[in-house]
């Protein structure tokens, strides 16, 4: 199966999760608190780090998952089991800021607890 996320759609994707994670996050609260983004294939992995307890590691908190299928971008949320879940009233959309958007305002506390 060929990837759908091509390399100029990946650009723009990485371009846009960039510009939100340096925003999202006030500088001054960084060294608490820091976003950032992963590819894997046609998933967008958008997750948290925050300092480990007594440790100067940092720990990865996934807030949401962004699948491109069927060149829609499908919104996706993570149990606490570590398992996906396709949120199935975000209807998958070409538009992938208007998904961003929506995590991003979050009305229902799926994806920023």
């Amino acid at each position: 199966m060929t990837p759908l996320l091509d390399p100029f759609t990946k650009k723009r994707v990485e371009k846009i999760m960039s510009e939100y994670v340096e925003q999202k996050v006030p500088k001054q609260v960084r060294d608490q608190v820091k976003l950032n983004y992963k590819f894997r294939g046609d998933h967008v992995t958008l997750f948290q780090e925050r300092p480990a307890f007594k440790s100067d590691q940092w720990v990865q908190l996934e807030v949401a998952q962004f699948r491109m299928e069927q060149n829609r971008w499908s919104v996706h949320w993570k149990d606490s089991k570590g398992k996906w879940h396709f949120v199935e009233d975000i209807v998958p959309d070409e538009n992938f800021e208007k998904q961003l958007k929506i995590v991003d305002e979050d009305q229902r506390g799926l994806f920023w607890s």
